[in-house]
């Protein structure tokens, strides 16, 4: 696994989607490190120090897997770069059937009627 720059690796990941167009899939997972041992974080807890907390993107194509380490003050930017790229590349998505308001409720109380018995 490649621990990249926040630049390269976003580059990486469009080519990776950009090879999987096609055929295939691309895992991302995001997950809280410290990238620290649970001895060194440890230490700094008893100690009073800070632990400064990051967020470890990786990203797999099933052939080769990249990774970077993302900070609070570039959080920001990352996330607004990562929501270009993946809106570039979900074109394959169906756009989801939508009912109107009026319909779904007339649809409900039909429904509503039709499962309860009548009393005499």
């Amino acid at each position: 696994m490649v621990l990249l720059q926040l630049d390269p690796f976003l580059n990486e990941l469009t080519s990776m989607f950009e090879r999987s167009n096609e055929k295939g899939s691309v895992w991302v997972t995001l997950k809280r490190s410290s990238l620290k041992s649970k001895v060194q974080r440890n230490k700094m807890a008893t100690a009073g120090e800070a632990i400064e907390y990051r967020c470890l993107i990786r990203a797999t194509d099933g052939k080769k897997t990249i990774s970077t380490s993302v900070g609070a003050k570039d959080h920001q930017r990352f996330q607004a770069s990562y929501a270009t790229i993946l809106k570039a590349h979900m074109t394959a998505l169906k756009k989801r059937e939508r009912k109107d308001k009026k319909k779904a409720a007339e649809g409900d109380k039909k429904e509503g009627a039709a499962k309860k018995p009548k009393r005499v």
